[in-house]
Parts: C-alpha cells; sequence; structure tokens
C-alpha cells in the first residue's frame, strides 16, 4: 500500500511507526501546554481556628490590629516576646495577602525568611507556626526565585514536619505551602495564594523542589493525613499538592513516588467533589505522559473506566484533564489503546468531536488522530462508532486549530486503512473539506492535505471512481487550488502539487472531459 509523506517531525508523534518514544510528542504537547491551565473553583480566604487550650497567646494580643509598616515587622519578627514576634509576624502575612502587588521582594530582602522558617520549628506556639507558614506559602507563590529563597532557608523539613501537627489549620497550611513549592516544576504553573487563588506563570525550576519534598518522605505523611472525616477544602488541598508532586517529566518523578501516590490517586478518582476530581485527573493526565510503563503503571489501577465516565462531566475543569488522560493512554502501545476502547471511549468521543468548546473538540481530535495511527482493527471501531461524520463537520467549521487535528486524524486513518476502510473514507465526504484548507497558511498542513488528495487520487482509481473525485474538486474549486500550488516557495508542497496535475490533470488520449489545465512548471 502506498505511504503518505507526512512531514519527519509529524511522523515522530504517531505511534506504531517506529519513532522514539520520548519524543513522540513533545512538540504537540508543548503547543497545547495551556490545557494544562484549566482552572480551580477560586478558593474564598478561609477563617482559621487554633485551639487555645495548649497555649495562650492570642489572648495577649490587643483586640484592637495596630498597623505595622515594614520597620516595625522587622522589629517584631526579631523580638525575644513571643507577643511581638506573633503580631509582626501576623502583620507580613497580610501584607501578603494583598490581592494586588504583595510586597514579596521587599519582605524577602529584609531578611524575614530564615527568621520565618524558624518560627514553624516553635511546637509550643502553633499561632505563630500557622502564621509564619501563611507567610511562606505566599512567597512561595512568587517567582521562581523567591520560591528558592524560601527553599534556600530550609524550609522544606519543618514544613514537613508540621504535617504531623496536631493543630488542623497548621497542618494544612503546611500542605499548602508544600504544594505552591513542588509546583514550581514547569512554565506557566499554578500556585496558589490565599487572597486570592491565583496563577502565575514562571521560569522553569526543573523537578528540583519537587524532589527535594518528595526525598524527605513527605508523600506517605501527606497521604497518612486523608481520612473519611477530613474537612474538603484540607482533602482539596491534598489532592492539588499530590497533583504538583506529579508534575515534570525531566525527569518524571521516582518510580518508588509514582508507586506510593497511585493508589491514594485511584481512591481520590471517587470522589464526588469537582475540584478533587479535577486534580486527581491532573495528576493522572501527568503520570500517563512519554513512556508505556508509565502509562502502564496508571491503567494497570483500573482506572480507566471511571476516566471515561469523567469525560462526559459537564464541568470543563473534570472533562479536560480526564481527555487528556485517556489521550495520553492511547498513544500507549496498541493493548492500551485496546483498554481505552473497551472502557468506552469511542462512544464518548463522538459527543466531544461535536462539543461546544473548540478546546474539547481539539483535545478530542488529538486522540481520534492516535487511535487512527493504530492498526486496522482500532480504524474499523473508529467506523463503527459513527466518528466520521463528526469528524468531517470538524473538518468543515472547527476552528482552524481544530481543522489541524482533524487533517492529521485524516492523514494517519489513510495511511493504515484497509482498501475497504479507504472507501468509507473516500465516501466519507472528506475532499471538499481539504480541498478547501489549501489556502491555509500552515505548509505542513497543507503539505499533508496534497498527499491525502494524491492517496484519494489511487483509490478513486482502483475504484474506478476517479471521474467522481474530478467532479468533487471542481465543484470546490480544488483543480485551481492545487494548481495554484505549484508555484508555492515550499518545495515540497510544490512538488506534490505538481505530482497531482500531471498525475491525474493531463491531457488524455481519449478525450477526457478535464484537459490539461495549461499550468505547469
Amino acid at each position: 500500500m502506498p505511504t503518505l509523506e507526512a512531514p519527519e517531525e509529524r511522523l515522530k508523534k504517531f505511534k506504531y511507526r517506529g519513532k522514539d518514544v520520548s519524543a513522540r510528542r513533545q512538540e504537540r504537547i508543548a503547543a497545547n501546554l495551556q490545557l494544562r491551565k484549566a482552572k480551580k473553583d477560586e478558593q474564598a480566604l478561609k477563617r482559621r481556628n487554633i485551639s487555645q487550650s495548649s497555649n495562650d497567646l492570642v489572648s495577649q494580643v490587643s483586640a484592637k490590629e495596630a498597623s505595622y509598616t515594614l520597620e516595625d515587622i522587622i522589629k517584631g519578627v526579631n523580638s525575644s516576646d513571643p507577643v511581638l514576634c506573633f503580631l509582626a509576624t501576623q502583620a507580613a502575612r497580610k501584607l501578603l495577602s494583598q490581592e494586588r502587588n504583595p510586597p514579596l521582594k521587599s519582605i524577602i530582602e529584609a531578611g524575614l525568611i530564615p527568621k520565618l522558617v524558624e518560627f514553624l520549628k516553635m511546637e509550643p506556639l502553633p499561632n505563630l507556626q500557622f502564621e509564619a507558614a501563611w507567610a511562606l506559602t505566599n512567597i512561595a507563590s512568587g517567582t521562581s526565585e523567591q520560591t528558592r529563597a524560601v527553599v534556600m532557608a530550609g524550609a522544606i523539613e519543618p514544613l514537613i514536619e508540621l504535617l504531623s501537627s496536631p493543630h488542623l489549620s497548621v497542618c494544612e497550611q503546611a500542605v499548602w505551602a508544600l504544594g505552591n513549592i513542588a509546583g514550581k516544576t514547569l512554565p506557566d504553573m499554578k500556585v496558589h495564594i490565599f487572597n486570592p487563588s491565583t496563577w502565575e506563570a514562571e521560569t522553569s525550576d526543573g523537578p528540583e523542589f519537587r524532589d527535594n519534598i518528595i526525598s524527605n518522605n513527605a508523600i506517605p505523611r501527606l497521604i497518612n493525613l486523608i481520612s473519611t472525616n477530613i474537612p474538603i477544602t484540607f482533602l482539596r488541598n491534598i489532592t492539588w499538592t499530590l497533583s504538583n508532586l506529579c508534575r515534570n517529566k525531566n525527569p518524571y518523578p521516582c518510580e518508588q513516588a509514582v508507586m506510593q501516590m497511585l493508589p491514594t490517586l485511584s481512591q481520590l478518582l471517587q470522589h464526588h467533589d469537582n475540584e478533587i476530581l479535577s486534580d486527581t485527573c491532573w495528576a493522572l493526565s501527568y503520570l500517563t505522559e512519554g513512556h508505556n510503563e508509565r502509562i502502564h503503571r496508571v491503567v494497570a489501577m483500573g482506572v480507566l473506566p471511571r476516566l471515561v465516565e469523567l469525560m462526559t462531566s459537564s464541568e470543563l475543569i473534570i472533562l479536560t484533564p480526564s481527555l487528556r488522560t485517556v489521550g495520553n493512554i492511547v498513544t500507549g502501545t496498541e493493548q492500551q489503546t485496546q483498554m481505552a476502547i473497551d472502557a468506552g471511549m469511542l462512544k464518548v468521543l463522538g459527543q466531544l468531536l461535536r462539543h461546544p468548546k473548540s478546546s474539547i473538540q481539539k483535545e478530542a481530535a488529538w486522540a481520534m488522530s492516535n487511535v487512527a495511527a493504530g492498526p486496522k482493527h482500532h480504524i474499523q471501531q473508529l467506523i463503527m462508532y459513527n466518528l466520521l461524520p463528526p469528524l468531517v463537520a470538524l473538518l468543515k467549521n472547527a476552528e482552524f486549530r481544530v481543522q489541524k487535528e482533524a487533517v492529521w486524524t485524516v492523514a494517519n486513518f489513510a495511511t493504515g486503512a484497509s482498501q475497504s476502510q479507504l472507501t468509507m473514507l473516500f465516501h466519507s465526504g472528506v475532499l471538499g473539506p481539504l480541498l478547501n484548507l489549501l489556502t491555509a497558511p500552515d505548509m505542513k498542513i497543507v503539505a499533508i492535505i496534497l498527499d491525502i488528495i494524491s492517496f484519494l487520487f489511487q483509490e478513486a482509481d482502483r475504484l474506478h471512481e476517479k471521474e467522481k473525485m474530478y467532479l468533487l474538486m471542481e465543484e470546490v474549486g480544488g483543480i485551481e487550488k492545487i494548481e495554484s500550488l505549484q508555484l508555492h516557495q515550499n518545495c515540497h508542497v510544490s512538488r506534490s502539487a505538481l505530482n497531482i496535475i500531471e498525475k491525474h490533470f493531463g491531457e488524455e488520449e481519449d478525450g477526457d472531459i478535464f484537459p490539461n489545465p495549461g499550468l505547469r512548471v
């Protein structure tokens, strides 16, 4: 069977083509990274109350709040009086919790971080521990360098120790701080500060902070915090922090860490809370990026049926990461793809190709393209689930970024299909929309469309339906579009266009109704 001449860099993304698995989806993941920024619902600032039975620090503080300057804060933090230390730390925390332009830089330059870290260790003063952890949480929500300042001051170990605090608010605040630190692993990473919850676009730090937290045995402590009576806000923070510990693939989290988290993530996937489900699905999406062995670890937990169920959610914060995870899984082996199909993904995919959100259409088309890149029996299942009509609809009417994924789906389909499957493709109505996309600004897409058209011409010739294809092309001005591409500056585009014109639109000895169109180079 002839093959499409797809650009080399795109072929590296197809499975079952003998390509380097680690490079298979690099460029596509980078282009789609903003999907990872599906927002959590903003969390309201939570009122925290620590039991006063263990200390009476707050009772010594005047009910009237003083207005603290940075100078007052520096003086108070360095005081030997625990009441002044508490007041100054609380004042610093309030400054750092400002919605706009919190003075992170000023607090760091004042040298307050080492004192705040020291306060984390003061077990007899849980209110001071809490305020210090809160302040450090918000500093860690800043730039990469500001987060690094928190780490370099030695905050990670005492924060992990606070996971064993008997005071729930202190413990939860430590979880939040660790989540912000662990989250600094990729560009455009989401981090939280208390007022408000925010997203930050950061320079990549690599997995350094994440691995620091993992190596200090934080994961078992985080998991041990989960119980049936845990407050929902606390469980959300734990889930989000675990999700951040799954991030980054240069390198991926170590196998031990992944195996520690997977059983808990599998359980959290059964939860009813939208935020917990969203962060759990994102965690699984990170763990299914790349090698088939990583996909296997996740699939072996039996999560596929639940992930497919979540793909039917009306909540985008759940739908997006569950679809991404299943999409990652079908980049894996033939068996892994079949497991996703058996779990019902193709039943849902048809609905998602028609989703009103273009981001979902794009992700669904990408997942479909990976199924189409598989063996003939996977292509047959695409036909059985009637996915060609919505695919054609995307080629006709979707945004261009979605149309590109649909074009690659057709390319993969045509490359691996049997003759009968190619016949189905030819009669599905893909030709007109493909020809209309020949004027697209993306030369890679134009080149692959020309390859598809050449491929379909060969199939039409075999079926003795070449005249029908000529008529279809004339209806949408396809001949003129291909002719105009013969002089294109892109060598592959011009060569492909010329080959089509010469092979299929040249003068015929029998007086074909489509004579030589004239333009030749």
